[in-house]
């Protein structure tokens, strides 16, 4: 299994685990709340004897005295309408809004709008439950959830989302700091990689040299391949003492870059590949020509790596004026990737192949988008018939076509 086959099982896994403690959590909360509905509708209906009882014994002041203080120590909001909607009484509602003296019928701090959205609220909550008032009237009681129910039904989303928040935030605390760390090794490593490779080049320079004054090989096609093969490790040698280091953009022609890379790649791969290069042979873009070769050089490989048997590569340059943007499509006829798969396969680790490190197309998409400013992604692509990937660049000139 490789690396990012354990990455995504491992995350899985995590968010599997996270579900299912939310997922109690909820449901405890959940359970709680609803005894406390029952706890609650036990005392409105309590409440709801005590008045019907209280216009009973309306004139024993021994029995009322008590039936007040059973209904007073109640906490539920509670509000008690006429047959006609006018309020007559109430209970548990805000202090500051309701201060009204019945008796006296005198406004303090009086709020009548407070009191119709309160009214309003108890009727989506529950039902209203009729008694007989005094003198045989019809009454409605209304009541709603009280505060500290209220607030429980919605902590255990608040509890998951600071739960939530906590875990992303340390996720992307330790995200960083593991990036940075290994962001410092590999650094080190390409830059030691780097100085490693510089003695035997120079030793195959030398050798090179001695090979060309000894046998008068001088124009042998052999020879001036093993001189490019060396050249190319100069090249990579560069490209891994640069890492960490900002690149310096140039400006080049992205045709001839391009091509010249072709040219040397198309020799050391299978003649039963056929590549191709169309498009602007004009356009102009800042590169870094080490580091975008690298880019060209793992594209191109990961395309013949796709063509089992015979095929071709088309690198098709394309030059948006619009938007002064250069697209750069690279297509193969291989095995093509699954849908699902665009954005995977430029993550760290993935690769279909068997001794692969998955590296490669992770390594691409930083170049073009940490050190040229641009972007790279899955067109198009169908199994069983090819993949293109393209890149878009900022185009720095464009040149107008001369007539004749």
């Amino acid at each position: 299994m490789n690396p990012y086959e354990k990455k995504r099982r491992w995350k899985f896994f995590l968010l599997v685990f996270a579900i299912i403690i939310g997922t109690a959590s909820v449901f405890y909360s959940d359970s709680f709340v609803k005894k406390m509905e029952r706890e609650e509708q036990v005392q409105f209906q309590l409440y709801v004897r005590v008045t019907e009882q209280s216009f009973i014994m309306y004139d024993d002041d021994n029995y009322t005295g008590l039936i007040d203080l059973i209904r007073t120590n109640n906490k539920l909001p509670v509000i008690m309408t006429d047959s006609g909607g006018v309020i007559l009484s109430y209970q548990g509602l805000d202090t500051t809004k309701t201060n009204y003296d019945v008796e006296k019928k005198v406004n303090v701090n009086y709020d009548p709008e407070y009191f119709a959205k309160e009214l309003r609220k108890m009727k989506k909550q529950h039902p209203p439950t009729p008694i007989i008032g005094l003198n045989g009237t019809r009454w409605n009681i209304y009541y709603k959830d009280s505060p500290t129910l209220t607030q429980l039904r919605y902590f255990p989303y608040i509890q998951l989302g600071v739960i939530a928040l906590f875990l992303l935030t340390a996720y992307v605390a330790f995200s960083s700091a593991r990036k940075a760390e290994q962001d410092q090794v590999w650094v080190g490593m390409a830059k030691e990689t780097a100085h490693q490779l510089g003695t035997p080049i120079s030793s195959l320079m030398a050798w090179v040299e001695l090979m060309k004054s000894r046998f008068d090989a001088e124009d042998d096609p052999l020879i001036a391949e093993m001189e490019n093969d060396i050249k190319r490790l100069e090249v990579i040698t560069d490209r891994f003492s640069k890492i960490g280091s900002k690149p310096i953009l140039e400006d080049h022609v992205v045709y001839t870059v391009i091509s010249d890379f072709i040219d040397y790649f198309k020799l050391r791969t299978s003649d039963k590949v056929i590549f191709t290069i169309t498009g602007d042979d004009q356009v102009r873009a800042l590169l870094n020509v080490p580091l975008f070769d690298w880019v060209t050089e793992n594209l191109l490989k990961n395309a013949a790596n796709a063509i089992e048997n015979e095929g071709s590569i088309t690198v098709n340059i394309i030059e948006n004026l619009t938007k002064e943007e250069v697209f750069i499509d690279v297509s193969d006829t291989g095995k093509g990737i699954a849908r699902s798969k665009f954005d995977a396969v430029f993550q760290p680790g993935y690769t279909t192949r068997k001794r692969g490190w998955g590296l490669g197309l992770s390594l691409t998409k930083r170049i073009i988008e940490n050190y040229h400013s641009g972007q790279i992604f899955v067109k198009d692509s169908e199994l069983g018939k090819g993949t293109t990937f393209r890149i878009i660049l900022k185009s720095s000139i464009t040149y107008e076509p001369t007539s004749n």
